[in-house]
């Protein structure tokens, strides 16, 4: 491996087409040549199941991200916080391989662990009580029986709640605990992490056991976007070009 890029928390949808043409851009420009492409969650903003496939959007970015496996560029997904539903229909439409979270990389000879991040955020109960629920066979199952028109209603409706609630949290429970960090490096035995989530991009360095280790943070694309870039000189946080 010579280059690999990673991105997360891009919530493409019909209502922010900057951010979705910078994504097409971005697969367009940046990505050819790169020997894997690595989408640690959030591509959507929101995601109802794979039978919304048809929809012109979500036909379109899994037209480009095909194109980009068929060039030559591996396509890795990770579900998120906002696209778990994403299935094997998408995933063959997009020629994108689904990543489990966490899933452990070499990097140019260092371990390194990807996770979308939102695991890490242990302070914040409430939402970790959602994701157990949301996550689980008996939701999922009641969930995509409904129409789809009745699941994009709805989904709306949990997105909403959910920008409600994080105004009334206080920003430290939404950021990572810092010993779930120090656990998940010590758990897969890694000194790298790399995660997106919280939308604070940042490269943050810890110890544990003794061991020197890094923790990269992806950024969102609410504004200019951007990706981290991995080559056997190091690693490097990009902004794209602003618009």
């Amino acid at each position: 491996m010579q280059r690999a890029l990673f991105i997360s928390d891009l919530h493409l949808t019909g209502a922010r087409p900057a951010a979705n043409e910078a994504f097409f851009a971005f697969l367009e420009n940046v990505a050819p040549g790169a020997d894997a492409l690595y989408i640690l969650g959030d591509l959507f903003e929101y995601w109802v199941g794979d039978d919304d496939l048809a929809d012109p959007l979500n036909a379109v970015v899994a037209g480009f991200l095909a194109n980009t496996a068929r060039n030559g560029t591996p396509v890795h997904l990770m579900h998120g916080n906002r696209d778990f539903l994403v299935a094997e229909a998408f995933c063959k439409a997009a020629g994108a391989q689904l990543l489990a979270d966490p899933t452990v990389v070499d990097l140019f000879g260092t371990r390194t662990l990807l996770m979308h991040g939102d695991t890490l955020c242990t302070d914040d109960t409430a939402y970790q009580d959602w994701r157990t629920l949301c996550r689980g066979e008996a939701w999922q199952k009641a969930f995509l029986a409904e129409p789809l028109e009745a699941r994009r209603a709805r989904m709306l409706e949990l997105r909403s709640r959910s920008e409600a609630d994080k105004r009334a949290k206080p920003p430290v429970i939404m950021d990572v605990n810092e010993a779930a960090v120090r656990e998940a490096l010590r758990g897969h035995a890694c000194t790298r992490l790399v995660h997106g989530h919280t939308h604070r991009p940042a490269r943050h360095t810890l110890e544990v056991d003794g061991r020197a280790c890094e923790r990269w943070v992806l950024q969102d694309w609410y504004g200019r976007g951007g990706y981290l870039e991995a080559t056997a000189a190091g690693m490097k946080l990009v902004n794209l070009p602003a618009a």
